[in-house]
């Protein structure tokens, strides 16, 4: 796996790095001596770059293929309509990019552990193929939980709120350690997560359950403890999305939220989890396409607010590390720039890297063009790029080969003591809201149970659907199980198709995704409790499901559906280990949403 012919560019590269780089020390806590001496040997890259080089250093973008070289032809095709080039490897030549981010599904970028680090071992042999030869920061976004893009292969965790349930610190810097420990091995260097934002709103349609919780210091402790997990695995963490994205009923996907707090509300709510993963150390924070009229009256989306992003992050949260804008081709940063001018005013804004345009080369010359007149000028390009080559040198890629190889992969990626890990941590997590005389646990590997509802396919792995699955952890505890998939939106003849299939089972499990007012998922649960069939609800996403469900003998929140996840439910559910989990966000009443069925830390135990 290692291209031994590159030695003599990888030493010069591994040249440049410095003791503190070496013992993965940050700017902020290695000391003043040390921190000089690395920025001065990190200039003299600098110096050697044209300001093509430096403007390509900028760059994260996406690519088609899962291969650096020889994708297939349908991906090339793609690559040369979207991005001018047929692979991975022209793209580094041609715009000299300082990164580039791995997604799964419409990319097609990831599929077993080995592709992985072949790929990534081939950007890296395009990277050090340059005039200037310096290793790619490969990013990616495994947030875990519902935003998984390595799914075959490598260890599921519990998402961010599922750990926001178990409360523990620990677990969530184990979880953060075992992913990245993982992601390095892969050949992965920067994660964008751990999310810091603070889930208020309940109708959020983009953050919810990608959040630790809706109590900002809890977010806090459990941000910081995810930052120090991923950066002492040796990968750059990104604390996102700044200045908070909790609470907003639109998707800056597709619009241009308003987050309408007050700056006290702001201080209060948004910023603590930013200030926790400042003082973790954390190498890099995404901005968010939002406004806050609050912070910024000219009403500029954050990712182009220098108001936010220079006077308040960098001034008074005192954060010196990347800033890493949110992906350029949502809508909610480009309601008002053209493609090519809003990198440009994101670097005028204070950000570093710029992260998936639209059109990499209409925003690559949108920038050559701001320099070549002024607008923007070179020292500012050294100061971004001098951040991204901190976070290199830190995460290993200056000192020492870049390059993976499949024996760690095989000894690191998805292992046993892993799974097991992740296995306990999820046991912990899963939370009982409602068990009307000790509905729960069910009755010991003994019993004829049907699993039916709601059944959204595996995140990376749309061939695995929930319902199916959540039967089979059933039958691997010893129950006789059937199933029945009726999606999220069932109609008429499924929920007499279900109600049917409960005839003679001792229980039923039935799984929600999303409940709302109209949802039809209401009447299946409904008529599944009119058949007198006792009935488990397990809502698989959102734990304010059971809001919307009535009397419900008996109800549990995974708040998410990958396999770790399904499998700590049903060991839940069967009695096998104790519910410990406790709600880190409130659920209101559906009737009155003033008032609170469930506060933030709600958790029964089979003795309560």
């Amino acid at each position: 796996m290692q291209d031994r012919s590159l030695s003599r560019r990888t030493v010069l590269v591994s040249a440049t790095a410095v003791a503190a780089g070496a013992a993965g020390v940050s700017a902020v806590t290695a000391a003043p001596a040390a921190a000089h001496q690395r920025d001065h040997r990190l200039k003299k890259i600098i110096a050697r770059m044209s300001v093509e080089a430096k403007i390509g250093q900028l760059f994260v973008p996406y690519f088609y293929g899962a291969s650096a070289t020889s994708p297939s032809q349908v991906d090339q095709d793609r690559n040369l309509k979207e991005l001018g080039v047929r692979t991975v490897a022209e793209l580094i030549a041609k715009y000299q990019v300082g990164g580039v981010i791995y997604f799964s599904g419409w990319t097609n970028n990831l599929h077993d552990p080995h592709q992985i680090a072949d790929l990534s071992n081939g950007v890296q042999r395009a990277s050090l193929a340059l005039p200037v030869p310096v290793p790619s920061l490969i990013s990616i976004d495994q947030e875990h939980g519902v935003n998984v893009r390595i799914g075959s292969g490598a260890t599921q965790l519990p998402g961010a709120m599922a750990l926001g349930a178990g409360r523990s610190l620990s677990d969530a810097r184990t979880a953060g350690w075992i992913s990245g420990t993982e992601l390095a091995a892969l050949g992965i260097h920067q994660n964008f997560a751990p999310v810091a934002d603070v889930n208020v709103n309940p109708a959020n349609p983009i953050i919810n359950v990608r959040s630790f919780g809706a109590d900002a210091r809890e977010v806090g402790r459990m941000v910081g403890a995810q930052v120090t997990g991923y950066q002492q695995a040796g990968v750059v963490a990104c604390a996102k999305h700044f200045p908070g994205h909790g609470d907003t009923g639109e998707d800056s996907h597709t619009g241009l939220p308003v987050i309408t707090h007050t700056r006290e509300e702001w201080e209060r709510i948004d910023a603590p989890p930013f200030r926790a993963a400042i003082a973790a150390g954390v190498d890099s924070i995404m901005t968010a396409h939002l406004q806050v009229p609050a912070l910024d009256p000219s009403n500029e989306p954050a990712t182009l607010s220098p108001t936010i992003l220079q006077d308040v992050l960098r001034g008074e949260l005192g954060f010196d590390g990347v800033i890493v804008t949110d992906a350029l081709n949502m809508q909610g940063v480009r309601t008002k720039y053209g493609d090519d001018r809003v990198p440009v005013l994101a670097l005028k804004a204070g950000a570093d890297q710029l992260l998936f345009p639209p059109s990499i080369d209409v925003a690559y010359n949108g920038v050559l063009a701001a320099v070549r007149t002024g607008e923007i000028t070179e020292d500012r390009l050294d100061a971004s790029v001098l951040r991204i080559l901190r976070v290199k040198e830190k995460a290993g890629l200056l000192s020492g080969s870049p390059f993976v190889s499949r024996r760690d992969v095989d000894r690191v990626v998805g292992s046993r003591r892993h799974r097991l890990t992740a296995a306990r941590i999820a046991e912990r997590t899963t939370t009982l809201l409602v068990n009307e005389d000790g509905a729960l646990p069910l009755r010991r590997g003994r019993g004829k149970l049907l699993v039916v509802g709601a059944s959204p396919a595996f995140p990376t792995d749309d061939t695995r659907t929930t319902v199916p699955e959540l039967a089979k952890a059933f039958d691997e505890l010893g129950y006789r199980t059937t199933h029945l998939a009726t999606g999220r939106t069932p109609d008429a003849a499924k929920i007499d198709e279900a109600v049917a299939a409960a005839r003679g089972r001792d229980a039923v499990v039935v799984t929600t995704d999303n409940v709302g007012a109209t949802s039809t998922q209401r009447t299946l649960v409904s008529r599944l409790l009119a058949t007198g069939v006792p009935v488990v609800h397990l809502a698989v996403r959102n734990p304010y499901d059971i809001a919307h469900l009535g009397d419900v003998p008996a109800s549990l929140a995974s708040y998410c559906w990958t396999e770790v996840e399904l499998r700590a439910a049903a060991r839940v559910i069967a009695g096998r280990v104790g519910p410990r989990g406790r709600l880190p966000v409130p659920v209101q009443r559906a009737d009155d949403p003033s008032r609170v069925l469930f506060r933030t830390g709600h958790g029964l135990s089979y003795y309560d």
